[in-house]
């Protein structure tokens, strides 16, 4: 039992409910893997316990009363074990181009009307 004091079912008859004990406890068992699927909805499967003769993760779902499911009856291709993802704010950033950072670096240098090379040294105008 996850000692979080959140659960995937509010009733108090839930093996994931919290009984109100207060403890922050996290026990391996408390661990899941969140994936996405390709429907884009997210399945948690167990990092803690497998199949045993074939490896497959156990999932976590819940049936159509909202209860908690075995781990080793649910698949993650049922609907029983998708759960919509939460969105989450996302700060977004463009990168500047090129000519961006050639408006900026050209605006803060001071002009002194002498050609310049990339080292600073002073091209020479002939006018010939």
């Amino acid at each position: 039992m996850c000692g979080t004091g959140r659960s995937t079912e509010p009733a108090a008859r839930s093996p994931l409910f919290n009984t109100g004990s207060g403890s922050d406890v996290f026990t391996p068992e408390c661990k899941f893997k969140e994936s996405v699927f390709e429907n884009y909805y997210v399945i948690y499967s167990s990092t803690l316990y497998r199949q045993q003769e074939s490896g497959r993760a156990w999932f976590l779902g819940l049936n159509k009363e909202g209860q908690i499911m075995k781990g080793n009856r649910v698949k993650k291709t049922k609907p029983s074990s998708h759960f919509v993802p939460k969105p989450i704010e996302v700060c977004m950033y463009r990168e500047p181009s090129l000519h961006e950072i050639g408006e900026k670096q050209g605006r803060s240098r001071k002009s002194s009307g002498t050609p310049t090379m990339n080292g600073g040294k002073v091209v020479n105008q002939d006018s010939t």
